[in-house]
């Protein structure tokens, strides 16, 4: 017997359609298993799908991210995409809790347009990059060089985000200059008067060569940056291709609030 499944596709991080990062989402009536939803994923062919469930308590799901290749601990466009259509399917609804698989409670609220998602923060300890992996990416020289365990992101801090836009990595060479990462996340000061700060988010080892906009970055990111710009409140800029934008706000040692809009390009059924 078949089973259908609503499903959407949701640019994230933009006030555009085919901008910001495209996210599927999957809302589940019946449980589906890891490889059926890793299948879905690869057949829609984005950086991330999102399979939302309901539990038992009020406004409160169970968030799972695949790419196509793997499962994912934490995915902010996709979380933001899922949020989105929620909030338009039931109008009435203000915050949503999704829970993920690695027990983090996301709390999530609907403001206006905007969409306000509150996120863990993480820190990042000093990490050497391979010669290899620089010269994978094209970059002469660096400011500094930091990892995130929680998610396994290395951090390269540039001094000209001009170089940041212009960057065309060989990704082959990327992904066989390390073998301990998820990716690599390339970021600079904004020399854009609206933006604080600008990145872009390289991972081959784990999903697509390049994600247009990462929300789930922005875990480590915003500190990085808070600390070194000493704000709590900044405006974030990915240059990727796609481009994207949010704001992100420190609003506690263990609290980042995220603040975007997204739009709903598509929706229908998926029969497996």
């Amino acid at each position: 017997m078949s089973n259908t499944i609503e499903i959407y596709i949701v640019d994230s991080f933009t006030d555009k359609p085919f901008k910001g990062n495209p996210a599927g989402v999957c809302i589940l009536k019946n449980k589906l298993q890891d490889q059926q939803m890793l299948s879905i994923a690869k057949e829609l062919g984005l950086s991330e799908t999102a399979f939302i469930s309901k539990l038992d308590s009020l406004n409160t799901y169970s968030i799972r991210y695949f790419s196509p290749k793997m499962e994912i601990p934490l995915c902010g466009h996709a979380t933001l995409a899922a949020s989105k259509v929620l909030f338009e399917k039931d109008t009435s609804l203000t915050n949503i809790h999704f829970n993920t698989s690695q027990s983090l409670d996301l709390i999530i609220k609907r403001n206006g347009e905007n969409i306000l998602m509150e996120f863990p923060v993480y820190d990042t300890t000093p990490q050497e990059t391979p010669e290899a992996l620089l010269k994978a990416l094209g970059i002469e020289e660096i400011i500094n060089s930091v990892y995130n365990k929680e998610t396994g992101i290395l951090l390269l801090e540039i001094s000209d985000s001009q170089v940041l836009n212009n960057l065309t990595p060989d990704f082959e060479n990327l992904k066989r200059s390390h073998t301990s990462i998820n990716g690599v996340l390339v970021s600079a000061i904004s020399k854009q008067t609206n933006y604080d700060f600008e990145s872009r988010y390289f991972w081959p080892w784990s999903g697509t060569n390049e994600d247009p906009v990462t929300g789930a970055t922005h875990t480590f990111l915003a500190k990085y940056w808070g600390n070194r710009l000493g704000k709590t409140k900044m405006n974030s800029y990915q240059c990727s291709e796609r481009t994207g934008f949010m704001e992100v706000e420190l609003i506690s040692n263990e609290k980042l609030l995220i603040k975007s809009v997204a739009q709903i390009v598509l929706k229908g059924e998926l029969t497996i």
